[in-house]
C-alpha cells in the first residue's frame, strides 16, 4: 500500500494557476471560471521564461510573485497558445483548453505540449472550475481512502470502519469516516454522537456541482478528534450518485484519511464511492456459508474498485485458516481480527471501537496504518 502523507501541502505558485492565450472570448471564460472557482490567475501570452507579452488580469511576468511556467500549481494553455508553447519543458498539471469540438488536429497539439487533458469548453466547464478550485485549497496528496464491506451480513465492517477511523484520528492524521449504508444505522450512533450538531447526508442529496473541502469539514460534527458523515433519523433519503461522488471528492482534496462504510449492494451511487477508493477491506466472518456470500459480494465490488483484501473475522472451523479464505475468494489477506471479548458491552455503555488500545481490533487497526501510512506513523494506546 502507498503511503499518504498526513496533510495536503500547499501548492506551488502561490495556488494561482497561469493562463496562457490571446484569444480575448476564451480568456474572458477562464477568467469567470477562475473566478467562480475563487482563483485570481496570472495570465501570460507565451510561456514567461520565454519572453512572451506582458500579462493582464493582476499578472505581470516581470513583477514579484509572478509565476512561471515551472512553479504554476496548474496551467491552462488556450488552443491558440500551443504552437508559442510548444518546446517548453515537460510538466504536470497541463491542460489544453478551447471551443472548436471539430479540430481534429487538436489531440497532436496536445501531445506536442505534453498536456494531460484536452478541455473543451463549454462541456467542461465544470470539471475545469473543480481543477482550479483544488489548486486554491492548496490540494496537494489526496487523502487516503479506504473502504470497507461486509462480505455477509453481521460480518462486522460498520465495526471495523469505526476503528479505523478512531485509530487513525489518535494518530494524528486528519480523518473523516463517511457512512455509505442508509440502512446501517448510523456511524454517529457507534461513535456515541447521534445529538451531535452537524450536518448528515440528506443536507448534501441535492449537491451536483463541486463540494468545498473546508466548508464539508467544518460542516460535519467532530467526535473522538474525527469528523463524520452519516444518515439522519428520518426517512430514508436516496443521496444521488453525482452528490455521493462529489462529497468523497471534497473529503479526500485535504490529505491525511478518508474512511468509508460501505453496503453490501453494489449500486450507481456506491459504485461511485468504489472508483475513489485506495482500497477496499472485505471483511469475512471465518465461517463456510460467509466465505459463499463473499463471493458474490467481492465479484460486484471488483468491478468498479482498484483493490479488494480481505479481512478474516474469528477463525474459520473446517481447517479453513485466513490465507485460505482468501485464496478462496481470489482477492490478497490483509489480516485477521479476532472476535474482542467485551467489545459489545464497551459500545454500549458510549466507547467507539478502537478506543481501547489495547484490545485486538485497535492492534489490528494500528498495524494496518502503520504499513499504509508508513513506518513512523505512531499510535498512541
Amino acid at each position: 500500500m502507498a503511503g499518504a502523507g498526513a496533510g495536503a501541502a500547499a501548492a506551488p505558485g502561490g495556488g494561482r494557476p497561469l493562463i496562457i492565450t490571446e484569444d480575448p472570448v476564451l480568456l474572458d471564460d477562464l477568467l469567470r471560471l477562475c473566478a467562480a472557482a475563487g482563483a485570481e490567475p496570472h495570465v501570460h501570452h507565451a510561456v514567461p521564461e520565454h519572453g512572451g507579452a506582458g500579462g493582464s488580469a493582476g499578472a505581470s511576468e516581470g513583477r514579484a510573485g509572478g509565476v512561471g511556467w515551472d512553479t504554476a500549481p496548474l496551467v491552462l494553455v488556450g488552443d491558440d497558445a500551443a504552437g508559442r508553447v510548444r518546446g517548453a519543458p515537460r510538466r504536470t498539471g497541463v491542460f489544453l483548453v478551447g471551443r472548436d469540438l471539430d479540430d481534429p488536429l487538436v489531440w497532436q497539439r496536445a501531445v506536442e505540449i505534453g498536456a494531460e487533458e484536452v478541455l473543451r469548453l463549454p462541456d467542461a466547464e465544470s470539471l475545469l472550475v473543480d481543477r482550479i478550485a483544488d489548486v486554491v485549497e492548496g490540494a496537494g496528496r489526496p487523502a487516503l481512502a479506504v473502504g470497507v464491506i461486509g462480505g455477509a451480513g453481521g460480518a462486522g465492517a460498520s465495526t471495523l470502519a469505526c476503528a479505523l477511523a478512531v485509530r487513525a484520528a489518535r494518530a494524528g492524521e486528519r480523518t473523516i469516516l463517511i457512512d455509505g449504508d442508509p440502512l446501517g444505522g448510523g456511524m454517529d450512533v457507534l461513535l456515541g454522537g447521534e445529538s451531535a450538531e452537524g450536518l448528515r447526508w440528506p443536507d448534501f442529496a441535492a449537491s451536483r456541482g463541486r463540494v468545498g473541502a473546508g466548508a464539508l469539514e467544518e460542516s460535519l460534527p467532530e467526535l473522538h478528534a474525527l469528523r463524520v458523515l452519516s444518515w439522519d433519523r428520518g426517512d430514508r433519503v436516496v443521496v444521488p450518485p453525482a452528490a455521493m461522488r462529489s462529497v468523497v471528492a471534497a473529503a479526500r482534496r485535504r490529505g491525511g484519511v478518508v474512511v468509508v462504510d460501505l453496503p453490501r449492494r453494489v449500486d450507481e451511487a456506491v459504485a461511485e464511492v468504489l472508483a475513489q477508493l485506495d482500497l477496499v477491506l472485505m471483511v469475512v466472518p471465518g465461517e463456510l456459508r460467509s466465505v459463499a456470500a463473499a463471493g458474490r459480494v467481492a465479484a460486484g465490488v471488483r468491478m468498479v474498485a482498484r483493490d479488494v483484501r480481505v479481512v478474516v473475522r474469528g477463525r474459520c472451523p473446517g481447517g479453513l485458516d485466513p490465507e485460505a479464505v482468501a485464496g478462496l475468494l481470489g482477492a490478497p489477506l490483509a489480516g485477521e481480527v479476532p472476535v474482542e471479548v467485551g467489545l459489545p458491552g464497551r459500545v454500549a455503555e458510549g466507547e467507539p471501537p478502537g478506543a481501547h488500545g489495547r484490545g485486538a481490533l485497535a492492534r489490528f487497526c494500528d498495524g494496518f496504518w502503520q504499513r499504509a501510512l508508513g513506518p513512523a506513523q505512531g499510535v498512541p494506546a
